[in-house]
């Protein structure tokens, strides 16, 4: 167990709990650490943008930075239960696996999933990373991006299945796709052969993006047929969603 980790994280507790801003003298005594230890922790949590201190009075608070990253939090939280009817609607429509992801950086991380009802099925779980630039629905998020986003994968390509993107040409052409029509389809398996799926982006109430619904399958039973007729529910799922979370306008 990391002693100086957990005395960091008491640290940020105190300072969460505190109305106004704290010194040295003060947390020391109601965390039981030395002043040389608090102001130790202090300087780290300063200079990572975690606490901010006021030079005049030798006081220290928290920065919005710790809102921050809660804020993700409770928006991921909130994507999930909102989108869970649509989902089932989906699912009971399209008889496939329905996800629900979010991009993280280059990645996309599914963070909800309904089991499609076939024996064979895509098989994937909650949690799960993958490349964004060979998934549905990353490719479905990436096009709600500036083309800017995209060069953070120049020279970053791998190839995972002989239909995986490979190059920025690729990548640019399969963006602009989903751009022209709303959704994304990737007939035949980038991250993982055999697997063949359509997605939508979901909007935030400022347009923003907030994640992704996609639908997939086994490519012996998902025909490209199949993904055009799923496309409709699919967009209409992902409007759904994107209302439900605040949002407005045009998709």
């Amino acid at each position: 167990m990391d002693k100086a980790f957990i005395k960091g994280l008491r640290l940020i507790e105190a300072l969460a709990h505190s109305e106004k801003p704290r010194g040295v003298t003060e947390l020391a005594a109601e965390l039981g650490l030395t002043k040389s230890n608090v102001h130790r922790l202090l300087a780290t949590l300063v200079a990572q943008g975690y606490v901010h201190q006021d030079p005049q009075y030798s006081t220290y608070a928290l920065g919005t930075k710790i809102w921050e990253l809660g804020s993700h939090v409770i928006r991921r939280l909130d994507l999930t239960k909102v989108a869970r009817p649509a989902m089932e609607r989906l699912a009971a429509l399209t008889g496939e696996t329905v996800h629900l992801s979010v991009l993280d950086d280059m990645d996309v991380v599914y963070l909800d999933k309904i089991e499609s009802s076939h024996h064979i099925r895509a098989h994937t779980h909650v949690g799960q990373r993958a490349p964004a630039y060979t998934m549905a629905t990353g490719k479905a998020m990436l096009a709600r991006m500036p083309d800017a986003y995209l060069e953070r994968y120049h020279n970053r390509f791998q190839s995972f299945t002989p239909t995986t993107i490979t190059t920025m040409d690729q990548l640019h052409r399969a963006i602009e796709e989903v751009r022209a029509t709303g959704f994304a389809v990737v007939p035949h398996g980038e991250w993982r052969a055999g697997i063949a799926a359509c997605a939508c982006a979901i909007l935030g109430p400022n347009g923003d993006l907030a994640g992704a619904i996609g639908v997939s399958g086994p490519d012996t039973r998902v025909k490209r047929e199949e993904l055009d007729a799923f496309s409709p529910h699919l967009v209409a799922a992902a409007s759904a969603i994107s209302s439900a979370l605040g949002y407005t306008g045009p998709r």
